[in-house]
């Protein structure tokens, strides 16, 4: 039987012209802080590391470079497709003079297929591109597959945090992480989704509201 490549769970990959010293970056930093091309064990790339978290979908990176600069005995592993977001994400590293941030330019699904089982603690998923139209529901990245990867690299009592501000995305990946049985979500009450974690970082894309409804933070721990 043919095999086909998993449905692209993102856009256009570049926007406008990256910026001189961007680009630069893209050229001198990137290769240093880029995460391996083969299978690795995360913990061989920061041997001092207390933990390992991972960020899908980064953006522009200023919520990744703000944890790293907050964790700086934390190794945080981002992952983003969109190289003007890269490219953004080497600058505040850069800035921050940042040595605990390793990036993966392209699709994190191939990032996750070349960790070990259990080797991260927190995973963060923030304002994933929703397609909001129906028909391309099926090209979101919250899939029983990604959820079950997920579930496979952190370890027991580990953490996922999903943010969205489109109402519809919220519901369906609360359904979804649920129903594969490997994640408990430990909300108690509206405010426990409706108001941002403590140690949530808020960015500009945020801020933007693009969807349609107040943003939903949902933390789930790995059973």
């Amino acid at each position: 039987m043919e095999s086909h490549p998993p449905l692209r769970s993102f856009g256009r990959l570049k926007s406008r012209p990256i910026k001189p010293r961007q680009a630069a970056l893209m050229d001198s930093l990137l290769p240093r802080l880029r995460a391996p091309l083969e299978d690795f064990d995360p913990r061989t790339l920061m041997p001092s590391a207390r933990e390992v978290w991972l960020e899908v979908g980064f953006g522009g990176g200023e919520h990744m470079a703000a944890q790293a600069g907050r964790a700086p005995d934390t190794l945080i592993i981002g992952a983003e497709p969109f190289l003007n977001g890269v490219a953004s994400a080497l600058r505040h590293a850069d800035e921050a003079g940042l040595e605990n941030v390793r990036i993966h330019d392209g699709d994190v699904r191939e990032l996750m297929a070349r960790m070990p089982d259990a080797c991260l603690t927190r995973v963060f998923v923030l304002f994933p591109d929703p397609w909001p139209k129906a028909r391309h529901n099926k090209r979101r990245l919250i899939q029983a597959e990604t959820i079950a990867e997920l579930a496979r690299l952190l370890k027991p009592e580990g953490r996922l945090r999903f943010a969205t501000d489109w109402a519809d995305y919220a519901d369906w990946t609360l359904e979804r992480v649920l129903a594969g049985g490997q994640f408990a979500w430990p909300a108690e009450r509206a405010d426990d989704w409706r108001v941002p974690p403590a140690d949530h970082i808020t960015t500009r894309y945020e801020e933007k509201r693009l969807g349609d409804c107040a943003p939903v933070f949902l933390d789930f721990v790995k059973s």
